[in-house]
């Protein structure tokens, strides 16, 4: 059986609840409450009874309230699964983006991601998908380009002739074609 464990005196049941009613978070609310329980001399069972939660629960808050305080019962975020590249790889990876690839060594004349993720395989033995990168690249600034699309045989040289041929669609009036002599719109009409 385990040993039994002390809660740290620095603090009093009426502190616990001071910062229970000041907190905006309901959980770090209930595990500050169910601490003060604790406290006031009640039992761990009691105090698990006043948080919902069973003994190892209160045991686990117990031991973060000693470790860090009121802060150590805050709902901490999961650190997730860890970066694939180190910054040294990001670097490499950048440099060849930026120096772009050598179409006899590397095979192409643009870089795609899935030109990447193979080019990552060879230099640095990293296994990661088009998406994972696409996400890395992106964090550090990279947008995917596109060109325009071009049609094999279409024609400049036709293009800046039709240009110049078109007449353009509106032109301006001669100057004085629109004074006193002419018609003003919205002008009253005469009713018989």
């Amino acid at each position: 059986m385990g040993r039994a464990l002390t809660i740290r005196q620095d603090f009093t049941a009426d502190d616990l609840r001071q910062l229970a009613r000041k907190s905006r978070d309901a959980a770090l609310s209930r595990r500050l409450l169910a601490l003060s329980v604790i406290y006031d001399g009640g039992s761990r069972s009691q105090a698990a009874s006043m948080g919902g939660v069973g003994l190892q629960i209160v045991r686990d808050w117990v031991e973060r309230f000693n470790r860090n305080g009121p802060d150590g019962l805050r709902t901490g975020k999961a650190k997730g699964r860890a970066r694939r590249l180190n910054d040294e790889q990001r670097k490499a990876l950048v440099a060849a983006v930026e120096k772009g690839p050598v179409p006899y060594l590397d095979g192409v004349v643009r870089w795609r991601l899935v030109d990447l993720v193979h080019w990552l395989w060879q230099e640095h033995r990293i296994s990661v998908s088009r998406q994972t990168l696409g996400r890395e690249l992106n964090a550090m600034g990279y947008h995917k380009l596109t060109a325009r699309p071009k049609h094999h045989a279409q024609d400049p040289q036709a293009m800046e002739d039709f240009k110049k041929t078109s007449p353009p669609q509106w032109q301006r009036s001669p100057p004085g074609q629109h004074e006193e002599g002419g018609k003003k719109s919205g002008s009253k009409r005469r009713l018989a």
